[in-house]
């Protein structure tokens, strides 16, 4: 039990140190991530589309 309450000690001394982000750099940059996770989202959703289109007319020409 000691060592659980000396972990706990150092995390809370660790989150005292931590420099939370202002509101608005917080707000601004899940902004940004949000935007980026959706176009990525979107590209890789166009790349699968068109591969598995060529996948299914390369097996076509080949009869399989």
């Amino acid at each position: 039990m000691n060592n659980i309450g000396k972990f706990l000690g150092e995390v809370k001394l660790e989150m005292s140190r931590v420099v939370w982000p202002k509101r608005d750099e917080f707000i601004g940059s899940t902004i940004v991530v949000v935007f980026l996770v959706a176009v990525l989202s979107l590209y890789l959703g166009v790349v699968d589309f068109g591969l598995n289109k060529l996948v299914h007319y390369i097996m076509k020409i080949f009869g399989a």
